[in-house]
């Protein structure tokens, strides 16, 4: 019996240990890692923003830009210059 309780006192002494460790790595490291977490967010933020907006843009400009006129196919009459412009 006495082994037993041995084992199970090893083995919570170890789980502290664990944790111990990890709290230290975690604490140590962590304005590390919070700018990576940072950094991927701000990237897949810009994809997900650059891919819509991409996406719709075409559209977008197509739907402000005014009609083009259309060019006339024949011209009026020609202007006498010795005459004036009234047409009499």
């Amino acid at each position: 019996m006495q082994k037993v309780i041995n084992g199970i006192a090893l083995l919570s002494g170890l789980v502290s240990l664990g944790v111990v460790v990890g709290g230290t790595y975690l604490y140590l490291n962590k304005d590390r890692m919070v700018e990576e977490l940072k950094q991927q967010a701000i990237e897949e933020v810009t994809k997900t923003v650059t891919g819509s907006v991409s996406g719709k843009l075409p559209g977008m400009i197509k739907s402000s830009m005014p009609e083009i006129p259309k060019l006339p196919t024949k011209t009026g009459p020609v202007l006498d210059f010795e005459k004036g412009f009234t047409s009499n």
